[in-house]
């Protein structure tokens, strides 16, 4: 493909066209997010193709053979494949690695056929195809490269013929679909499509592989566009997910994901799927797609909240937590919390803390399921692309985190703050609670109300600080099983602990570490005991207000919290399914009570 008489294309030749392309597609993401207005105006078409394409130009090497390139370059962008747009591409790539023959290279009319076979894969991974985007360009684009596949002789004459259809068939878009004529863009999917073709052409014009290899060595940075849509969002959350070892075929998938939500794209094959949809729903779907193969990767994205991030923040500090803060949803939403979700693990499957698995949910899994669940702080890389976008929009940040002594989360989060905080030249203040669960989020919730109530940013720390010494919670284990299982009680001393039924009251001390504050022989006993702490600490303090918590035992936690009010003489703020990466070491059936008193 060097010269005008090259019949072929080899995988070193396929490599670098792709990261020619693929370059383009990252230089232009800005350029693609600002016209994105179908299927959903939320700009971001640009951004989710680069980020395909950046996972193709990290996780692959240039390889000789034609059939191992491909493959290696679909295999990757199925994996790293993000949004509608993205999953649409990785799934052309991925019909474009299944319908090539396993050779080292590929002559005009064996590439212009692999192209055309791919297209059936493309239609068939949408829920609802509609003409006049993405789909449409590409196959007008294989009709010409088939009308054309007998002339070997001019592979690379060909290639760049193409362009000049793919612009004609883009520009086509706009008059096709009735909400890009209103708006008088492009598609912009099939604008991100043909960019990376004339990447292609411009390679095939003036081959530099050295300089192409340098340029692909070059990091460039995924950009997030900061205009969000005011239009009525239906579907809250955006998400996508792999399952490996599907045990029912795609389309039933679909059909099973078009009765939750809508924007629908699957991809890959039954051993790998990757699945786009918009739903309001995400954790009752995961709750079902477990069973239907081994989830491994979940990504969802809250457009509600993004849209008020850019266009309906009622304040000017923005506020950060983790999904170990037990919070009432209503309350998250009024004071517009944002919430970073640990992850969680039963064997092979993954979920996200509180999005795409619920405590009811979880409960009744670490109840039925034979592993035990693993959890894993969020990374450094979350929170930086958090902080960013926060900062972009807000003139300051909070950030409230379970205590640093029982994940890595509190320290990611502050790594990530310093370094965005200096790219932006703004204030982001990362705390260490020394608390979790309904502790945390009494702190939370106060220090959100002071935001509220318009405390400057440094007297909002102060309280903040001052109030962490205030705050409480005391945990009336029901069962040692799980703390067995989990390894907080080694198996001998819990052995031991159960056949004299002993209910063990776990607390935090002052540094945020695990406390034992008594043991009882029934969880009666255990909350009697907590009960008269409760009444002892009292005493001249005032209580601010405090959270009923429970694993599954709504009535005996309303029972509690009747208890409470007779003590403080204050209804609960809540009764909260406490945790699941909290309630998972201290199982079914738990209670606590977190309370926050008056400085």
């Amino acid at each position: 493909m060097n010269n005008n008489t090259t019949p072929h294309i080899n995988g070193k030749l396929l490599y670098y066209a792709f990261i020619a392309g693929g370059n383009q597609v990252l230089k232009h993401q800005t350029e693609i997010n600002r016209i994105n207005v179908f299927p959903v105006n939320d700009k971001d078409t640009g951004t989710n193709l680069a980020s395909t394409i950046r996972s193709v130009i990290d996780n692959t090497k240039p390889h000789k053979s034609y059939k191992t390139t491909v493959n290696n370059i679909a295999e990757a962008a199925l994996v790293g494949a993000r949004g509608n747009s993205g999953v649409i591409f990785a799934q052309f790539l991925y019909g474009l690695s299944r319908e090539t023959q396993n050779k080292t290279f590929l002559t005009l009319p064996e590439f212009a056929e692999s192209v055309n076979r791919s297209i059936p894969y493309i239609y068939e991974a949408i829920a609802n195809p509609v003409e006049g985007t993405m789909l449409t360009v590409i196959k007008e684009w294989s009709d010409f490269l088939n009308s054309k596949k007998e002339a070997i002789h001019n592979f690379k004459n060909i290639i760049l013929d193409s362009l000049t259809v793919l612009e004609t068939s883009l520009a086509k878009t706009t008059k096709t679909l009735k909400v890009l004529n209103k708006s008088g863009f492009v598609d912009a999917g099939a604008k991100g499509f043909v960019i990376f073709i004339k990447g292609i052409t411009d390679f095939i014009r003036n081959t530099d592989i050295r300089k192409l290899v340098t340029n692909s060595e070059e990091s460039i940075s995924l950009i997030h566009s900061e205009e969000v849509t005011s239009e009525p969002i239906n579907y809250r959350y955006c998400t996508e997910a792999i399952i490996k070892n599907m045990q029912i075929d795609k389309k039933e998938l679909q059909q099973h994901l078009s009765s939750r939500g809508d924007s629908i794209v699957v991809a890959g094959s039954n051993d790998v799927c990757r699945m786009h949809v918009h739903t309001n729903t995400p954790a009752e779907l995961f709750h079902q797609l477990k069973d239907y193969g081994t989830i491994t990767y979940q990504k969802v994205d809250d457009m509600v909240r993004q849209q008020e991030i850019a266009l309906k923040r009622k304040w000017n500090i923005a506020l950060v937590t983790d999904s170990t803060c037990d919070l009432p949803q209503d309350l998250i939403d009024h004071y517009q919390i944002h919430m970073a979700p640990l992850n969680l693990n039963f064997g092979d499957n993954h979920y996200l803390d509180k999005v795409t698995i619920h405590p009811d949910q979880f409960y009744n899994l670490l109840e039925t399921r034979p592993e035990f669940p693993q959890t894993s702080q969020i990374n450094e890389h979350a929170f930086t692309n958090l902080y960013s976008h926060l900062a972009s929009h807000y003139d300051a940040i909070i950030a409230v985190h379970l205590t640093g002594h029982f994940s890595g989360t509190y320290t990611n989060s502050k790594k990530a703050a310093l370094r965005v905080s200096k790219e932006f030249n703004k204030p982001i203040q990362v705390i260490d609670s020394k608390n979790l669960s309904g502790a945390l989020g009494l702190l939370v919730l106060k220090t959100a109300q002071n935001i509220a109530s318009g405390h400057h940013f440094e007297s909002i720390i102060t309280n903040l600080q001052e109030d962490i010494s205030q705050a409480k919670i005391f945990v009336s284990v029901r069962d040692l099983k799980f703390m067995i299982k989990g390894g907080r009680v080694s198996k001998p001393k819990g052995l031991i602990a159960s056949a004299f039924g002993l209910n063990p009251v776990i607390s935090m001390d002052s540094n945020g570490k695990s406390l034992l504050f008594g043991k009882t022989f029934s969880q009666q006993a255990s909350l009697n005991k907590i009960y008269k702490h409760i009444q002892k600490i009292n005493k001249g303090k005032k209580v601010w207000n405090y959270i009923i918590l429970h694993a599954n035992s709504p009535i005996e936690a309303q029972k509690t919290a009747d208890k409470m009010n007779d003590i403080t003489g204050l209804k609960a703020l809540s009764i909260v399914n406490i945790s699941p990466v909290i309630g998972m070491h201290a199982g079914g059936g738990a209670l606590a009570i977190s309370i926050l008193f008056n400085q």
